[in-house]
């Protein structure tokens, strides 16, 4: 197995990385990606107010959902775990007797690439990894690398070297970028998530205020809080919701706020809900003490109203868009439906509710609870109260 090993401070990670990450990944033919946030780097000082060792390693964790290579890349706390300074040699000796019939490469940029011979045992390095070197700007071209690999080849015979050329290289200095974010500029060189999650944490002195965002500031907040698998339906939720709004004369900022917000906690496991619940007073029936799937809405319910201070309507959408209730509100049945009908669902009979609704709100309402009771019951899975009585009083 071909496994690839990039460093860094990642303060933060920006696209830079992220492209360089996806390019070499690709380049090399890797079957893995190792991404490792170093603890105190032995090359220079982490500056004054840097977010945390945990919030760094968050923030790297959603840069690499942003790779899109899934479940073959990984983030690890290797370096953040150590005391002391970091050393590359000491991280890749314990990588080595992991993975000891395993090729490991080890992935730099231009400038670590052309300093290589001053770092701690660069012998060491040089034997237990193979070097990937990479430009991270246009102008690093293959005349800046080879002077270098010559040398270092020539110098340690034993070194194994690949310069690559990465096609659409995001030029961007994580100094400037801090600068950047401080003046409430630099997003369009961050995935999403990962600017979402500077807001939220009020990183790099952006002083964002949660319970006033404006949506496009909401927008990447939102999806922070997500798994990248789910980005594309928040969003199409989000552009559902919007489109039933103005249909049926709701308000379309309120359903897009809520849209955004109706899955904030859905990656959450069954201990995080209930503990959400003990610190919101959420209480439970029995199905719900049992059953994740029905927590995430009423906590994150919670979630939008204590975070980013969402008034009652918005609040009551999200806690009703996973069972419906009887008499619901008609954002409340704007963010049930957008939630089913999404553009990116696709299942048996998806068209034509989203035709019935279209043609009339209640009609294509009970149609979705009709066809969730049905699912539900064909698969032995007990169907919420909440759920038949809203069936039933749109019944009459």
């Amino acid at each position: 197995m071909k496994i690839g090993i990039f460093g860094g401070t990642f303060n933060p990670p920006h696209l830079g990385h992220i492209t360089a990450a996806r390019e070499a990944f690709a380049l090399l033919g890797l079957d893995r990606l190792l991404l490792i946030p170093a603890g105190l780097p032995p090359h220079k000082e982490l500056p004054a107010g840097s977010p945390t060792a945990a919030q760094r390693l968050e923030m790297t964790r959603l840069a690499a959902e942003a790779t899109e290579l899934g479940d073959r890349v990984e983030v690890l706390d290797l370096e953040l775990r150590r005391e002391g300074r970091s050393y590359t040699s000491d991280t890749l000796a314990a990588l080595k007797a992991q993975y000891p019939e395993d090729e490991l490469w080890l992935l730099m940029g231009t400038d670590m690439f052309l300093s290589l011979q001053t770092w701690h045992e660069p012998e060491r390095v040089l034997s237990l990894v193979n070097i990937a070197a990479f430009g991270r700007r246009a102008a690093d071209t293959e005349s800046s690398f080879a002077v270098q690999r010559e040398y270092l080849c020539r110098t340690w015979p034993q070194a194994s070297i690949r310069t690559l050329s990465i096609p659409g290289v995001v030029e961007v200095s994580s100094t400037e970028l801090r600068e950047k974010l401080k003046a409430g500029q630099g997003s369009d060189l961050l995935a999403p998530a990962v600017y979402g999650y500077i807001l939220r944490e009020g990183l790099y002195h952006t002083g964002a205020d949660l319970k006033h965002l404006p949506l496009e500031q909401l927008r990447p907040v939102a999806l922070s809080y997500l798994k990248h698998k789910r980005i594309l339906h928040v969003l199409g939720t989000e552009q559902e919701a919007a489109r039933l709004a103005e249909r049926y004369g709701a308000d379309v900022e309120k359903a897009r706020v809520a849209a955004l917000l109706h899955d904030c906690t859905k990656k959450l496991s069954m201990e995080e809900q209930l503990a959400l619940c003990a610190k919101y007073g959420i209480r439970l029936d029995e199905l719900e003490q049992k059953a994740l799937k029905l927590l995430h809405s009423k906590t994150g319910a919670a979630i939008a109203r204590d975070v980013f201070g969402v008034d009652d309507e918005i609040y009551s959408a999200i806690w009703y868009h996973t069972t419906g209730h009887a008499d619901m509100t008609k954002l409340e049945k704007i963010i049930y439906l957008a939630d089913y009908i999404e553009p990116s669902r696709d299942f048996p009979g998806v068209d034509e509710l989203r035709n019935v609704c279209y043609e009339d709100l209640d009609k294509g309402l009970l149609k979705g609870l009709e066809m969730t009771i049905e699912e539900m019951t064909a698969m032995g899975n007990p169907v919420h109260h909440a759920t038949v009585e809203a069936r039933d009083a749109l019944k009459g």
